[in-house]
């Protein structure tokens, strides 16, 4: 196991991101493309532009979104919010900050499978109410993509956010390949101690609180695909 520290760079219109992948060591993570946690002022963002053939889901810890897109959605999601989009054969879109608060959160790229690439573009958007949480041994879950979330990918992924007070079991379904980021707090993962903005590539295992931490828990099936990144698009 190897704790890996995301790039910290520019993205869209001056918004600072930190990128886990993909990197120079790490192209993708199959099935999942790419991982920014950002943070975005009110005077940056991420004008209009293009996308074609993954899915990708924003997760805000804190401030809000507006999206707008060519299938004519204009939402916002603020703190605890999620917004997912198919892109598909292609699809154009904002993504601006909502409000005079930084814009704080993590956004995913999931590969399509081959014969979805060009699969009509979609769009929904979740208020924070509408993601569903349940406590584990006195720990916080909130199942963003899983059991119980209406939110669905054609790659098979689980995606928690969890509140660690206590020991939490990482548990990884079989043929699945587990991720672990922590943003709040550290925690120990089989003697490594990870601090705010590291992650991990895990088969499971059990965290151990330093102190009170959060960090969200992604699981994936491999698609067994070949990709190329073309900019925003994934082929």
């Amino acid at each position: 196991m190897k704790v890996i520290t995301p790039m910290e760079k520019k993205e869209g219109a001056g918004a600072r991101i930190k990128r886990l992948f993909p990197s120079e060591d790490i192209n993708h993570y199959d099935p999942f493309v790419l991982l920014d946690e950002f943070f975005v002022d009110p005077s940056k963002g991420f004008p209009e532009h293009q996308h074609g053939g993954f899915e990708a889901i924003t997760y805000m810890l804190g401030g809000g979104f507006r999206h707008k897109d060519s299938l004519g959605n204009d939402s916002t999601v603020y703190k605890g919010g999620v917004q997912k989009f198919t892109a598909g054969k292609g699809i154009i879109h904002s993504e601006m900050p909502a409000g005079t608060e930084e814009s704080h959160g993590f956004q995913l790229w999931v590969n399509l499978p081959k014969m979805s690439k060009y699969m009509d573009p979609d769009y929904i958007a979740l208020r924070s109410e509408d993601i569903p949480e349940h406590e584990e041994g006195g720990n916080r879950v909130r199942s963003i993509v899983g059991k119980g979330s209406p939110i669905r990918f054609q790659a098979e992924i689980t995606y928690k956010d969890i509140h660690s007070k206590k020991e939490y079991e990482l548990k990884v379904p079989d043929e699945h390949r587990g991720l672990m980021y922590v943003y709040e707090g550290k925690v120990e993962l089989q003697g490594n101690t990870m601090e705010p903005s590291s992650a991990v590539l895990i088969d499971g295992g059990t965290v151990r609180c330093v102190e009170p931490s959060r960090f969200i828990f992604l699981t994936g099936k491999p698609l067994g695909e070949k990709i190329t990144l073309r900019g925003s698009f994934v082929e």
